[in-house]
């Protein structure tokens, strides 16, 4: 069992997946936000491609296309929460998405199929979230997709002049191929994520009276690590979490909610099912009393979606935009209800646990608390993974 699982590659995980929804550096945020509202996934990626045009036979030529980064919800909404987008966010979403990306250069990097699973878990202990695979065959066709051309315009399969598709691994993908086997790494599994040592005691926490806007830096670093931040009481209690898991499924509007409101009332908005009707109005006050228009008028316009009873009054930009929405929060039910409660664990809670309850709410972490609910870390993928590392590199000797 053991030889059979250090022989597979990473072409074995690719099986089914599909092909990478793709965006140019060059795009705009505005564009990009249409591209996100569209589209099942919660990230897309961005690539750089260096095209020029040959001179001497007229032919377009390239020399290197690749995946340089990824961009989710939570980069939009933290961007606008910027002090010089605040005011003017209609002026920043005409930016273009390189102000979105990350500067951890390895948070994306392209392997070949034939790389082996161990190597894929180096890269991801080294940083690495996603990793970029060329397709081998694909039997269905991009004709089978049905996109409206406006999508097709601002999203496209990454097929680039020849090189083929490619999709790619997250460190889901690899924690549930490892949890398949779990067998093979008896009796490592059922020791508790204590005596493993993977508890990082590094948190990032807010407390729940705090204006939210001062978590924006904590949300931003939890994205880049994977990790969350925690809401916590005075004491030190665990109450909730601001996860950027969450924020992945929200529109450009939480912005304004961050730039106005507590970090507690802020899980509320983000829950699942919609903000209550009390804090986007609360929100609105807040807009005005800060005469903050430009991010007003974007909220309102978004904000009668939740509030209206009837179709018949919204507007033809209303109806487009709850389209957007309901698209989007549909196929999100389907995948997995996340709200701002926070997924624990204690420190005796075995690895193969921990491993499930993260699989089971499509998260990368979990939380570890006391018996009294305080916080005492947080056990993330690349630390399990940093265990099953060393569980195979004594397999191989």
């Amino acid at each position: 069992m053991a030889a059979r699982l250090l022989a597979h590659e990473v072409a074995d995980l690719c099986l089914g997946k599909p092909s990478l929804n793709s965006l140019s550096i060059s795009t705009t945020i505005r564009h990009a936000l249409t591209a996100l509202k569209s589209t099942d996934d919660t990230h897309i990626s961005i690539w750089s491609c260096d095209h020029h045009h040959s001179k001497l036979d007229q032919s377009f030529v390239i020399n290197e296309c690749r995946c340089i980064g990824k961009i989710c919800m939570v980069d939009v909404i933290c961007y606008l929460c910027k002090e010089e987008n605040i005011k003017n966010p209609a002026l920043a979403l005409d930016c273009p998405v390189s102000v979105l990306l990350s500067h951890e250069t390895n948070v994306v990097r392209h392997v070949e199929p034939a790389t082996s699973l161990v190597e894929a878990i180096d890269l991801i202990i080294e940083g690495a979230q996603n990793l970029v695979v060329p397709i081998r065959s694909r039997t269905t066709i991009n004709s089978k997709r049905k996109q409206n051309v406006h999508h097709q315009e601002l999203v496209a399969h990454t097929t680039h002049a020849g090189l083929g598709e490619f999709c790619w691994l997250t460190q889901e993908d690899v924690i549930r191929f490892l949890l398949s086997s779990i067998g093979s790494f008896s009796p490592t599994a059922a020791y508790s994520v204590e005596s493993l040592g993977i508890i990082d005691i590094d948190i990032k926490t807010a407390n729940y009276h705090s204006p939210a806007s001062t978590a924006v830096e904590l949300i931003k670093n939890s994205l880049v690590d994977q990790t969350s931040v925690a809401v916590t009481d005075d004491d030190g209690i665990l109450i909730g979490e601001i996860s950027p898991f969450t924020l992945a499924y929200c529109d450009e509007t939480t912005a304004a909610a961050i730039t106005t409101l507590s970090a507690g009332d802020l899980m509320a908005y983000i829950d699942c099912g919609g903000p209550p009707e009390d804090i986007v109005k609360l929100v609105e006050m807040r807009l005005k009393e800060r005469n903050l228009k430009g991010m007003l008028d974007e909220f309102l316009m978004n904000s009668t979606i939740l509030s209206s009873s009837s179709d018949d009054e919204l507007s033809p930009l209303g109806e487009k935009m709850k389209s957007l929405r309901y698209s989007r929060s549909s196929s999100y039910s389907a995948r997995i209800t996340r709200r701002a409660e926070a997924i624990v664990c204690y420190p005796g809670s075995s690895l193969v646990a921990v491993m499930i309850q993260a699989v089971a709410h499509r998260v990368s972490y979990v939380w570890v608390i006391e018996e009294d609910c305080s916080v005492v870390g947080i056990v993330r993928f690349s630390g399990m993974l940093e265990v099953f590392r060393a569980h195979l590199e004594s397999m191989m000797n």
